[in-house]
């Protein structure tokens, strides 16, 4: 069988039918969609003091690195995105589509990570609000700040975890509700709500980069020695470095979320490539110049303080780079709760939608894939809150992150791969837009170099990050095993054999595979890269 041009007319039947069923609506234009992913630039201040108090001098560099490869990848995001123009859901539910054809078990694997890696933020992002609404209201020794009830203790897992409540569960548990609320009447209403909110995070963000350069209070001696805090270049240093990137890469590589609305944009072909590549400017401009106005501001000793560390003393540190007295500083702390804010709302609007998309095309419970009357998928919306509230019962948000990064890099890796993949399963369909070849070849070295520092940056955030990573991602196993064989009794959804070229229910047609044993030895290639990782990491200690 070989692909021809009826493949875009059975993915349009098989869109047609989705509309039927209650599905997402064709609301959204490109600058919807890049004020949706707006609040991936303020992911920066997630973990700028924590990346910088690891690495040390280099740590701007880190940023600049990360946000380069960033930009490298978005290319091959955009080209697989316009192969599908009925799906939401982002590059991980495209990807799917081209690891679909060589194991039904690989490809959910794409859907689960990328949820997994992004879900989190809605509790890392809303614990970090709820901390500073705290910080701002009430003194450090108040009883609001410091009561807490142990739920249970983690410590065989990382030392100092454990589930608690307190009163940043209490509000952040409130915030996540708030947010909800806003995208229960759909995706538009969300894209409005996320405008205003963007341009008053945005705006300070870029103050925040800029004036400090302006100023002449960026010094060259902050970035000196520039050589990691272990001291030297040497393998210590680099497996420092490793680790930087691999954690910077959550926050770097994000922006890819603006093509999770694909099935809502008016035009698809279009409004697809220009929101990930507005999203990505955005990003190259803030992931440069706050780290390295933080850095040559503060310097180092100020970027390793508690505070900056866990993010509860970035806006004393942002009111001391632009100047100004407790009015400033208030202020400030209101534009971090709103830049939080605006994280959590990407994240739901981007991270809800890959669930009903996976849930559509077969790969997670059915009960996902449905959509309200407004066009949002509230399931899934509600799955991410209650799967949030867990989390946010953890006491150590930076080892959730290690951990969801882990996850991020497995879809990343699947993902760049599917670039080529498509181009050789599906050489005849129609790309809205045909990224150049040299980026497509760069998005596949990009993955193995991604596979390298997840095996070798890991578990600098933590002896048991790469391991508990690797054991949630695992747990798609059993998810899809339920819907497929006991749900659907062995048979993915109409739709999803339209996207394959294949008639309803496969009819016995054989899938053909042009790309032969090249992605199970990419596969084998990638696995080598994790190990070759963690031989270094291990040399290195």
């Amino acid at each position: 069988m070989t692909q021809t041009s009826g493949s875009a007319g059975a993915r349009a039947s098989a869109a047609d039918v989705l509309e039927d069923r209650g599905s997402l609506q064709r609301t959204l234009t490109w600058r919807g969609a890049f004020w949706l992913a707006s609040g991936v630039p303020a992911l920066v201040l997630f973990s700028i003091g924590s990346i910088a108090a690891t690495i040390g001098a280099p740590s701007a560099l880190v940023w600049a690195v990360s946000i380069s490869f960033g930009l490298i990848q978005a290319f091959v995001w955009a080209e697989i995105a316009g192969l599908f123009p009925q799906k939401s859901g982002g590059a991980s539910v495209y990807g799917a589509l081209a690891w679909a054809r060589y194991s039904k078990f690989i490809a959910p694997v794409s859907v689960w990570c990328n949820w997994l890696a992004w879900s989190p933020v809605l509790a890392i992002g809303s614990g970090l609000a709820a901390g500073y609404v705290l910080t701002a209201l009430f003194p450090p020794d108040a009883v609001i700040n410091t009561w807490q009830v142990t739920l249970v203790d983690l410590g065989g897992i990382q030392q100092g975890l454990a589930l608690r409540v307190n009163a940043q569960f209490l509000i952040a548990a409130a915030l996540l509700l708030l947010v909800f609320a806003v995208q229960h009447h759909g995706i538009l209403r969300a894209a409005r709500v996320q405008t205003v909110i963007g341009l008053a995070v945005l705006i300070p963000l870029l103050v925040v980069g800029v004036v400090p350069l302006l100023t002449g209070d960026v010094v060259r001696a902050n970035f000196t020695p520039f050589v990691p805090i272990s001291g030297a270049w040497n393998l210590d240093g680099w497996t420092l470095f490793a680790g930087g990137l691999f954690l910077a890469a959550w926050s770097a590589y994000a922006f890819e979320t603006s093509i999770c609305y694909t099935a809502e944009f008016k035009n698809p072909g279009r409004d697809t490539v220009r929101a990930i590549l507005a999203a990505g400017m955005a990003c190259l401009v803030i992931y440069i110049l706050v780290p390295v106005s933080f850095q040559g501001a503060l310097g180092v000793e100020r970027l390793l303080e508690p505070g900056i560390v866990d993010g509860t003393g970035v806006a004393e540190a942002m009111t001391s780079l632009v100047g100004g007295g407790a009015i400033v500083g208030s202020l400030l702390v209101v534009m971090l709760i709103l830049a939080l804010l605006l994280t959590i709302m990407t994240t739901m609007a981007g991270s809800s939608r890959t669930l009903f998309q996976g849930s559509r095309d077969g790969w997670l419970p059915r009960f996902l894939g449905t959509a309200n009357r407004h066009g949002a998928p509230t399931r899934a919306m509600w799955t991410d809150l209650v799967f949030n509230l867990v989390l946010l019962l953890m006491s150590d948000y930076v080892f959730v992150l290690a951990c969801s990064t882990v996850c991020y890099m497995i879809f990343n890796f699947l993902n760049l791969n599917a670039g080529w993949l498509h181009r050789v399963d599906n050489p005849a369909t129609p790309r809205p837009f045909r990224a150049p070849t040299v980026l497509i070849a760069g998005g596949t070295v990009l993955a193995f170099v991604n596979a390298l520092l997840l095996g070798w940056g890991a578990n600098v955030w933590g002896g048991g990050a790469l391991w508990s990573g690797l054991v949630a991602a695992a747990l798609i196993v059993p998810v899809f095993c339920f819907r497929h064989f006991v749900q659907d009794k062995g048979r993915f959804p109409d739709s999803m054999y339209a996207d394959l070229d294949l008639p309803a229910q496969g009819n016995g047609v054989r899938l053909v595979r042009r790309a032969g044993p090249l992605p199970y030895l990419v596969l084998a290639g990638g696995v080598a890269m994790v190990v070759v990782g963690q031989l270094l990491a291990s040399t290195g200690a």
